[in-house]
């Protein structure tokens, strides 16, 4: 899916209840090599291990973690929704910059 110019792929798709296959994950790997996708980020919610895995075997590096539907605590970024979007936008800024 892309939205604002950004292309989201995740291996568990659309819902966290489901397993990637191998073949899913082989082929995730294979596009962000072909694409020479440089960073990836991690969903605050979900478990990170599945997807850090997938970017190390692509070469890409960690871009940050994002809010896409729980809000942190009051103490940290993302504690509205309001800026949860800023917080989250910010990461995808500075990832592109580098």
């Amino acid at each position: 899916m892309v939205c604002y110019g950004v292309t989201f792929n995740a291996p568990l798709g659309l819902s966290t209840e489901s397993e990637a296959s191998a073949q899913q994950v082989g082929a995730l790997i294979t596009e962000l090599k072909q694409r020479h996708i440089k960073h990836y980020f991690t969903e605050n919610q979900t478990d990170p291990r599945l997807v850090t895995q997938i970017a190390h075997a692509s070469g890409a590096t960690p871009g940050g973690g994002l809010y896409p539907e729980a809000l942190s605590t009051q103490q940290c970024p993302a504690a509205s929704y309001l800026l949860a979007f800023k917080y989250n936008t910010q990461q995808l800024l500075a990832s592109k910059r580098e």
